[in-house]
């Protein structure tokens, strides 16, 4: 027996070659084994083979027995679930009808206010106050302006699953631009699908909705405007209609612009009335006072008689 020369480079040690073998032997050996011993000796029989077959029964009844109580509890537990929500869409269509009530009660004690201080005031006063109503929202409003109309773009649907994706849609702030572009042309009065516009307004988005004042509105989203005759004009040239075409074009959204004579806005719902005080009657200004004019108001002497008298 030789050493190896400390030069000599050792051995190489091959590994098996794993994908080779797995290819050319699939089964595994101890399949191969036990369909072997089968063959040999023969199905199972004696209480081997029962005990397998037993086995195999009672695995069936037991998970058929599991599938019968799920299904049962299943169905024992509709009713419940089909009443609770029998309850809500109840209860929110009672809401819902108090709500139109409190409404048209709302609108017809305005309606008297109105009257009464019409029947109150008088001339110039009652003019200049609706001309303010005009301006601020408060007041039903009408004349010539614009519509612009806005819609969400197309939709694309997903030819794996069937669900659709919103290519655009329109967003609050859209809105918000819409109605300020349209501000800055002169507007005199705005509504957003009938929602009439204030100095106190809101327009922003809860969720998938958008809320004008609290106020759920859907597309088609109708923007009008009370305003200058040459609104139409002005509008097409600000950035938000720019913007809009371009989206139009891009993907799909609707945007127009239409002229409107005699337009009908609503008024918006007045501001809460929280401390009112009757106007005190003016009273005489007293003996010895000074007036507004800076002149002084005599004091009234009574005559008397000499003394004496």
């Amino acid at each position: 027996m030789t050493a190896d020369h400390p030069d000599t480079p050792p051995k190489r040690q091959y590994a098996p070659d794993f994908l080779t073998e797995l290819f050319r032997n699939p089964l595994d050996p101890g399949y191969a084994d036990a369909a072997a011993r089968r063959a040999e000796q023969g199905p199972r029989t004696g209480w081997r083979g029962a005990s397998a077959r037993g086995f195999a029964l009672t695995t069936l009844v037991l998970v058929g027995f599991l599938f019968a109580v799920a299904y049962r509890q299943t169905v024992a537990a509709e009713p419940a679930r089909g009443k609770a929500r029998a309850a809500l869409v109840e209860q929110i269509r009672t809401r819902q009808e108090a709500t139109e009530d409190l409404e048209q009660r709302a609108a017809a004690l305005r309606a008297e206010v109105n009257a009464l201080r019409e029947a109150t005031l008088e001339g110039d006063t009652a003019e200049r106050l609706r001309e303010l109503e005009a301006a601020t929202g408060l007041a039903e409003v009408e004349g010539d302006g614009v519509v612009v109309t806005v819609a969400d773009g197309n939709s694309d649907v997903n030819a794996v699953t069937g669900g659709r994706k919103d290519v655009s849609k329109v967003l609050d702030r859209d809105l918000q631009d819409i109605a300020n572009a349209l501000w800055s042309c002169g507007a005199e009065a705005i509504t957003i699908n009938g929602e009439r516009l204030t100095s106190t307004s809101t327009i922003r988005a809860a969720g998938e909705a958008i809320l004008v004042d609290f106020q759920p509105v859907t597309g088609p989203y109708e923007v009008a405007a009370i305003g200058p005759d040459d609104l139409k004009d002005e509008f097409e040239r600000t950035r938000s209609a720019a913007l809009f075409r371009k989206l139009v074009s891009e993907y799909g959204m609707r945007f127009q612009v239409e002229q409107r004579d005699d337009l009908r806005l609503a008024a918006a719902a007045g501001g809460d009335l929280e401390h009112a005080y009757r106007s005190p009657e003016p009273t005489p200004p007293a003996s010895g006072s000074t007036a507004p004019d800076g002149t002084s108001t005599p004091t009234p002497t009574t005559p008397t008689s000499p003394e004496g008298d």
